[in-house]
């Protein structure tokens, strides 16, 4: 019930403006969200990769109405792609892209959001990095994977996300679990109908489970986006003889679990950045009670 409702608010309109309006909610925003502009993201990947941590940026914006704030979108990630390689940071930092905020949308929003996600390709390409189309709703499933398809024919690196709530991904996890694809496996923050995804925590978890077996067992990459202590130690186990393979976590969650990972394995934090930070935000609350218990001990305390 809490989950469905601080879904449901994170389209709100009257939501959004009551919590961007609050002097409060900013500093705590700032936990999972790390500034409004480019160098406070490049500052923020500086001191994750000099902990011996990887990164993937996210510049934040969904909402996109009209080509221009897509080609603005673009700019940005180009400009970003730009400062990281100049910070001498591109090694160890990519960036991942949500097609919705470069026309996805729009009309003929197939074609625009495919040009648009292969400029930012081609600008992680000239500076040695890549980029991983980022999950949303299950409406732009099939639409995501076919951009995706046509990327892949020149940037055989660009990844996916996949969702393990959605009862298809099982077999989407079977069919890119292939030499060279990349495959970011979460349980998705998306309030969805019970027709196609799980409703329960335990069906996501069993299914996360099967998913990641098929993910393991490929020959692809597998980026293993969780923070659920039962989710890490599978993982652990089923790719303890793989060096193919990385775990993945949010910005401002779990650090500590972060830096010990990063001592074995390759441990890349999703570090979003951006003014549109209200939706990404409420996702990250409804995902966890813990998040959740955080923002309201914040606001009691200030």
């Amino acid at each position: 019930m809490l989950r469905t409702a601080l879904l449901a608010a994170a389209g709100s309109p009257g939501c959004r403006s009551l919590v961007e309006r609050s002097p409060l909610t900013r500093p705590v925003v700032h936990r999972f969200v790390a500034g409004s502009g480019v160098d406070e993201a490049v500052a923020a990947t500086a001191d994750l990769v000099h902990s011996g941590r990887s990164v993937t940026l996210d510049h934040l914006g969904e909402d996109t109405t009209d080509a221009s704030m897509a080609a603005a979108t673009v700019k940005a990630y180009v400009e970003l792609l730009a400062l990281l390689a100049g910070h001498g940071l591109a090694a160890n930092a990519d960036v991942s892209v949500k097609l919705s905020a470069v026309g996805q949308k729009l009309p003929d929003g197939d074609r625009i959001a495919l040009d648009n996600a292969r400029r930012i390709c081609e600008a992680a390409a000239e500076v040695g990095t890549t980029v991983t189309l980022d999950a949303e709703d299950h409406t732009t499933t099939d639409a995501t994977l076919g951009t995706l398809r046509e990327l892949r024919v020149d940037f055989p690196w660009a990844g996916a996300v996949l969702q393990a709530y959605l009862r298809r991904t099982e077999q989407d996890c079977a069919d890119l679990a292939y030499a060279g694809s990349r495959v970011r496996l979460c349980k998705g923050a998306y309030a969805e109908p019970a027709s196609v995804a799980f409703p329960d925590r335990s069906e996501v978890d069993r299914s996360y489970v099967r998913c990641l077996r098929v993910l393991m067992a490929g020959a692809g990459h597998p980026m293993v986006a969780t923070h659920d202590p039962r989710m890490i130690a599978i993982a652990e186990e089923l790719g303890r003889d793989r060096a193919d393979w990385e775990f993945q976590m949010l910005y401002g969650i779990r650090d500590a679990e972060q830096r010990r990972l990063a001592r074995d394995h390759t441990m890349r934090v999703y570090v979003p950045y951006g003014d549109e930070w209200y939706g990404y935000f409420m996702r990250r609350l409804a995902e966890r009670p813990a998040n959740l218990a955080f923002f309201l001990r914040a606001l009691l305390t200030r």
